[in-house]
């Protein structure tokens, strides 16, 4: 079989998610069961996957589907735990009192905190908690999740205390071989690694800088009373500054830290000058905007997760230092059980795990309830019901914040136990009995042999085209690292910036991650919409790639840069 006709093949299932979602519009719930049964068919027919194999990768998928869960359950049980103590109120007051202005908003919950959450956490825990924040402070279920979506993109590289770096590159690329290589020239490995961080936080630092202001125009454009891009492009200049603010720390502790802390560093450092600068009217639109009333709205735009001033059952009135403690206290913990390799591995260490699934070497699935972000936020729940209860009993909190939140989760579930058993059953295809490359090799080998020496501009197309398979930056990089390594070899050019291309277009990928829509959706209570929320972020994350495409084509066939093995 050509290698043509394989890489077509491979991506049929991308080519039905596609056609299903975004063309006939079908709800998720329908259209991953169609999906799995044409990538299982895929796997035993045309890549000569084992039975064994294939079970194994359905019952992998599972697994990691209960991580998942755990997360989004996680999120939504703080959101509700804080629904009734009454911080949502306190909360929803205070940012009114930053600014009214939606778009001031967003930005702030979904840009500067929410990077702050991937560089702590990773795992889609930024729209898992702002999209359901931004819901309570009053935006459109299908809004908030937009926006969540679209904050997992400049971030992303850096995410989990660098892990897409650390772990993704560092795994996916043949340290012995290029060590050796690298010898021969005078560097080492760690140097090497560093380059890619230097021109991965570069590449994310131009081409992030205007997410806060995609995000706004998009917000009015597709949520606005007028429908009107004009109303985004109104706060160009503090949008601008926002972005900003986090891309120039980020990049400077990119280069100068390496890969661990730069959106760490990035979304602190913007929410406390971002934040400060909207209270001083820093830059400020002179027309405050707002969406239409709820009555107003398309049945499509709301979730079952409604948080409204009225629904709000704690009226005693809170402090904003009382009622924002459980968000400060997630993040702590993220960061010390990110940073501390003590905490880690004790954490760590309480796991349920399934080593080499019915035999079949390399399947492993683990679930470590501590130390996934959902531990983490249920312990910020529980911490929310002993200091801000407010005569309320712990128990009536409890109970109404677990059956809210287990309800939500219920369909999610359904959903996740067929996309994420689909993207295992990709992702594992690589051992089969014909020596056949798995399904995102095989796609990724089509797009190099069509685009020629033109391959900077695709590399991160196929980052993104990982990340949209498996719903992760790291796994996408631990798949196609060495591909792009060989590519740029092959084609003379520097591998360090075609391997930061592979990175950054990955970190965009984040943003159409099938499974990534579903858990956020999840978190706000709207399932059946994930079609009409992938059609928004397609635009972004088309912009995302292109863009870095470019910048990589100008600075290796424009500037003529160079590095270590070129």
């Amino acid at each position: 079989m050509s290698e043509v006709t394989l890489g077509l093949l491979a991506l049929l299932p991308i080519g039905l998610s596609a056609l299903l979602l975004l063309g006939l519009q079908w709800p998720a719930r329908r259209a991953m069961p169609a999906v799995l049964l044409m990538t299982a068919l895929l796997a035993f027919f045309v890549w000569d996957m084992s039975g064994q194999r294939i079970a194994a990768s359905v019952l992998q998928g599972l697994v990691v589907t209960v991580s998942v869960l755990w997360i989004v359950f996680g999120a939504i049980f703080l959101l509700n735990t804080l629904k009734h103590t009454g911080a949502i109120q306190t909360i929803r007051h205070g940012f009114a009192q930053v600014s009214p202005d939606r778009r001031v908003q967003a930005i702030i919950i979904a840009w500067c905190f929410g990077t702050f959450l991937e560089g702590a956490s990773g795992f889609g825990t930024p729209a898992a908690i702002a999209a359901p924040l931004l819901v309570a402070l009053g935006f459109p279920a299908l809004a908030a999740v937009m926006i969540g979506m679209m904050v997992q993109s400049t971030p992303v590289s850096f995410g989990a205390v660098g892990t897409p770096i650390i772990i993704g590159v560092n795994n996916g690329l043949d340290s012995t071989a290029i060590t050796g290589l690298l010898a021969q020239e005078g560097w080492t490995w760690a140097q090497f690694i560093q380059l890619i961080t230097t021109n991965v936080a570069v590449l994310h630092a131009i081409v992030g800088t205007l997410m806060p202001l995609l995000m706004v125009i998009f917000l009015t454009r597709f949520f606005g009373a007028n429908r009107s891009w004009k109303e985004g492009f109104a706060i160009v200049p503090f949008a601008l500054f926002a972005g900003l603010m986090f891309t120039l720390p980020y990049a400077i502790t990119g280069v100068l830290l390496g890969p661990e802390f730069p959106s760490l560093i990035g979304g602190l450092f913007s929410l406390a000058v971002v934040v400060n600068a909207a209270k001083r009217g820093f830059l400020m639109p002179a027309k405050i905007w707002d969406f239409e009333p709820k009555a107003q709205w398309p049945n499509e735009w709301s979730g079952i997760l409604h948080i409204s001033a009225e629904e709000v059952v704690g009226k005693h009135p809170m402090s904003q230092f009382s009622a924002w403690t459980p968000y400060v206290l997630v993040a702590v913990l993220l960061v010390i059980s990110r940073v501390f390799a003590d905490v880690k591995a004790l954490l760590s260490s309480i796991s349920i795990g399934w080593s080499d699934i019915l035999g079949e070497q390399g399947v492993s699935a683990s679930f470590s309830p501590l130390y996934l972000p959902g531990g983490l936020l249920l312990i910020a729940a529980l911490a929310a019901m002993v200091i801000q209860r407010h005569g309320k009993s712990r128990q009536h909190i409890f109970n109404s914040a677990f059956k809210e939140s287990t309800k939500t989760v219920i369909g999610a579930g359904f959903v996740l136990m067929f996309t994420i058993p689909m993207v295992r059953l990709f992702i594992n295809s690589g051992v089969n009995l014909s020596a056949l490359p798995s399904m995102p090799m095989a796609s990724a080998l089509l797009f190099a042999d069509l685009f020629g020496d033109a391959f900077p501009l695709i590399s991160p197309t196929i980052g993104a085209l990982g990340a949209f398979i498996a719903g992760s930056n790291t796994v996408s990089n631990m798949m196609f690292s060495q591909f792009q390594f060989e590519a740029a070899m092959n084609l003379h050019l520097s591998p360090v910036i075609i391997i930061a291309g592979q990175a950054v277009g990955a970190a965009a990928g984040n943003m159409i991650a099938i499974h990534n829509v579903v858990a956020a959706s999840a978190t706000v209570g709207l399932l059946g919409q994930e079609g009409t929320t992938l059609r928004k972020t397609l635009l972004p994350t088309f912009y995302y790639v292109a863009l870095s495409g470019v910048l990589m084509m100008l600075a290796l066939y424009g500037l003529n840069l160079s590095g270590p093995l070129h």
